[in-house]
């Protein structure tokens, strides 16, 4: 059961809260009334949500959803036609829209001179030859620069291949490969925590054939084919947004996979409907708010933050180096954020150094989790640094242009817990025999406007249908997590349904140890793993550490602490074969840990 509130929402806060008034106005009794209603009346809340977000339209749809085949193919908005980047200057030209960090000065963009730099993009795009259609890649870390880049291209009919800059050549060329991009946006070079880190070179190795490169003052010297960012941008004259059908698309993301090439999600230029509603309703992002993400375009969370910023009316504050340090802590002062986005194990990091205790926190209203379970210690410390604001949790995914459990400012708070389905879908926790459970894996009730419905290289209903229960003949889609719902309504995420583990007979994620064995003095990050012995038998667990203290070097002292912690509060069958320090844990680009590339290594070094 959840235990107690870390927060309760104020008189303040529920007054001015975007819900309080869609409730009021559609005339319902609370939340739960409202979430019932729009599970069970999808298009009409899509319908009210489009209107109500400011969604800019150049033909009306003949409807908002036509589902007549069925749920898994359903149509948005058929008949419409848009250009999604006109949304997110729909409003008061002087209004702020980014705020930025440039050589240690905070400089703020106004809604008009955001615009301005899209239509030079624009105009560059144009004269050098591409329109509706092209493919045209970004990789470059999430800089005022590259969110002009994003929505010139969108602007043009074109399509953003987004590849995130942490990657290395060899995976950029695999999804330059799959997406048909041939020209790449990018930078001279990347900076983190006073490193220079190559940029175009590793565009130049991917095999690019053109790049667009914006000079930081690097010494690099750029191919004949290749232009300079200063010679590429046209003038401001008025460039009309190429209108294009609502299920266009505007944008290729990749999933995070570990193995193979990854998934390529389009999202259409109704997918960001999804990312701007989920940003008024369960973020509450109001037109005064500064939101703050750490984050880039080769995650979901970079496109996710310009619509949810923009097309609410809100200003997005751009770090472009390292959030780990204090310095990221003095941008968030300076910079005014009222909302901040972050990934758990930077949190996990923050309270290891502490790096973040003597900033001024106090302008931030709240704050938002997403891209992997979170420690319930982690997010009380959290929500302290900023004088004891709520977080909200957001879990969702790339293929879903959002959130499917989150929470809301109009409900109490719980480290780590999730209070509701988003709004406008709803799902099913089912156990490994297909019924309703309190825990097993999560399945979201489809349709809903965010929804993949194709993949680029894939089949899309072998990956999220085929197979699926479908419990008194409802169709369900896939999403592959494993979750529990309590008895008061809260739910918590349990990891992948992949790092579910069988110890002994019995059924564990990988989430539910970490969460207990992470409690270890002297232990910043850890990941469990279950890995199956050579000689056959039950699978063995091996706990993956980050130490924060020399202590927490002795391994055999670890293994005998953390076993303390399962017996004392998960189960005394579950034995801890091996503790393996680390200095870090592998991650992907949204900063997921990869459990399988640590089972995988751990099994070779085993046989080996």
């Amino acid at each position: 059961m959840a235990q107690g509130h870390g927060w309760l929402p104020d008189p303040k806060t529920l007054s001015a809260a975007n819900l309080t008034g869609v409730i009021a106005d559609l005339g319902m009794d609370g939340y739960d009334e409202f979430h019932a209603w729009a599970a069970s009346h999808r298009a009409a809340f899509w319908r009210d949500a489009v209107e109500r977000i400011g969604i800019v339209l150049d033909a009306v749809p003949r409807e908002t959803l036509d589902d007549r085949t069925g749920p898994e193919s359903a149509v948005w908005l058929p008949g419409a036609e848009l250009n999604i980047a006109a949304s997110c200057f729909d409003g008061d030209p002087e209004r702020p829209a980014a705020v930025s960090r440039t050589g240690g000065e905070i400089r703020v963009l106004s809604s008009g001179q955001l615009r301005d730099y899209v239509m030079r993009v624009a105009a560059g795009l144009i004269r050098s030859g591409y329109g509706q259609g092209d493919r045209i890649a970004i990789a470059m870390p999430m800089t005022v620069d590259a969110v002009a880049a994003y929505l010139g291209i969108v602007w043009i009919g074109g399509v953003v291949v987004s590849i995130a800059d942490s990657f290395a050549a060899d995976e950029i060329e695999a999804r330059l490969r799959i997406a048909g991009a041939t020209t790449v946006v990018t930078q001279d070079v990347s900076r983190r925590d006073g490193r220079e880190l190559p940029m175009y070179q590793k565009v130049v190795e991917a095999g690019a054939q053109r790049a667009i490169v914006i000079e930081t003052g690097a010494a690099v010297n750029i191919r004949a084919q290749d232009i300079a960012w200063v010679d590429f941008l046209g003038g401001t004259a008025e460039i009309e947004p190429v209108t294009v059908p609502a299920d266009a698309v505007s944008n290729i993301l990749f999933s995070s996979g570990t193995t193979g090439d990854p998934k390529a999600i389009p999202w259409t230029h109704v997918t960001p409907i999804k990312a701007a509603t989920d940003g008024y309703y369960h973020q509450d992002i109001h037109p005064d708010d500064v939101v703050a993400w750490p984050t880039n375009l080769g995650w979901m969370m970079g496109p996710w933050l310009i619509y949810a910023s923009l097309i609410n009316g809100a200003s997005m504050a751009l770090f472009d180096d390292a959030p780990t340090a204090e310095a990221f802590g003095r941008f968030v002062q300076d910079a005014g954020v009222t909302i901040l986005g972050v990934v758990p194990s930077l949190v996990a990091s923050w309270r290891s150094s502490g790096c973040m205790e003597d900033v001024d926190w106090s302008g931030i209203r709240l704050f938002s989790s997403t891209g992997e379970t979170s420690r319930p210690s982690d997010m009380a410390y959290l929500m302290g640094l900023a004088g004891g604001r709520p977080v909200i949790e957001y879990c969702g995914g790339t293929e879903i242009g959002g959130g499917y459990l989150t929470g809301t400012v109009i409900e109490p708070a719980v480290p780590s817990m999730f209070s509701t389905p988003a709004l406008g879908l709803d799902v099913r926790i089912l156990d490994d025999d297909g019924q309703d459970a309190s825990s097993g894996e999560l399945f979201l009730v489809p349709p809903s406007i965010g929804f993949s419905s194709s993949l680029l290289h894939g089949d899309h209903h072998e990956v999220y249908y085929a197979g699926a229960p479908r419990p008194d003949g409802v169709v369900l889609r896939r999403h592959g997590d494993y979750v529990e719902r309590f008895a008061d309504g809260y739910y918590r995420a349990l990891g992948r349904v992949d790092d579910t583990m069988n110890l002994g007979g019995i059924k564990i994620s990988s989430a539910q140890i970490e969460r207990v064995v992470g409690a270890v003095e002297g232990i910043s990050e850890v990941a469990a793993v279950a890995v199956p012995p050579a000689a056959g038998g039950p699978s063995l667990l091996v706990i993956y550490a980050v130490a924060s203290t020399p202590i927490a070097g002795d391994q055999v002292g670890l293994r005998r602490a953390m076993q303390a912690e399962i017996r004392s509060h998960l189960n005394p069958l579950f034995r801890v074969h091996e503790v393996v320090v680390v200095d870090s844990l592998p991650r992907t680009a949204s900063a997921k840990v990869m459990r399988r590339s640590l089972r995988d290594a751990y099994t070779t070094r085993a046989s080996g």
